[in-house]
């Protein structure tokens, strides 16, 4: 049997519905709901994330139009932070295995990309496999192009001990590591003291480098912030500590 026919199948019935209420119940009260009609749980698993600190183990569930992820509280039973993740926005890209993240791919968005890593080839060929079917199989039945743009996968902090634009400036507990929302690098403060206007990413004006700010202004078509803009909470040339990239972690998740 396809995996069309097979998920078509199972859309309506009692033992689909009951695991997806399953999983439901493990994000809890702070969850979305997931059940609605036609949606088909495909497959899960543990895989490890690449985060902004360090790689970090989530669990995953596949559904025939969504990829939901969370933070493991207790295996198989309680989850929390739940990301989810439209698959008609998604494409995914193989990364080539390097020490010891091996068997891993990127999951692109407009909103968000990362990282993320199986524990064998087979495990990553397989997850691989089925969220581009039904990433296929959803682009097929709206008629929709694939999406061209996505969010840039940030460089772990682990990657850089000196600002990744200007070379000079070494991150310490005060000169602080930030990400440019554009490229994905690793900046110093005076080098990404601007905000510019994503859409994809944010209805508010977002980080972003200077290398950046330059080719988006340049672009047209956006609005960018300098660094005296009214935007930004500012304590003599940094910003306060309170608000300073207050999406930052929940970014790394």
């Amino acid at each position: 049997m396809s995996e069309a026919k097979m998920v078509d199948r199972l859309a309506n019935s009692e033992a689909n519905s009951k695991r997806i209420q399953v999983v439901e119940g493990c994000f809890g009260a702070a969850g979305q709901p997931l059940v609605i009609p036609g949606r088909v749980l495909i497959g899960e698993g543990v895989l490890t994330k690449l985060c902004r600190k360090k790689p970090k183990a989530r669990q995953f569930f596949l559904f025939n139009d969504i990829l939901v992820y969370g933070n493991i509280v207790i295996q198989k039973k309680k989850y929390n932070k739940q990301h989810i993740i439209p698959l008609e926005s998604v494409t995914i890209d193989t990364v080539a295995d390097e020490g010891d993240l091996r068997n891993g791919w990127l999951i692109k968005t407009p909103t968000k990309s990362f990282a993320v890593y199986a524990a064998t080839a087979t495990e990553k060929s397989e997850w691989m496999s089925h969220i581009g079917k039904c990433v296929g199989d959803l682009l097929e039945k709206s008629g929709k192009a694939p999406t061209g743009e996505h969010a840039a996968v940030w460089i772990p902090d682990s990657e850089a001990t000196l600002c990744m634009r200007c070379q000079k400036i070494k991150f310490t507990p005060l000169s602080r590591r930030h990400h440019c929302r554009k490229c994905g690098y690793v900046v110093c403060g005076p080098c990404s003291d601007k905000k510019f206007l994503l859409p994809s990413q944010s209805s508010k004006p977002v980080r972003v480098c200077e290398f950046c700010y330059l080719q988006l202004a340049s672009a047209g078509g956006g609005m960018g912030l300098g660094p005296h803009s009214d935007s930004y909470s500012r304590s003599g040339s940094k910003f306060n500590n309170v608000s300073d990239d207050e999406d930052e972690e929940d970014s790394s998740d």
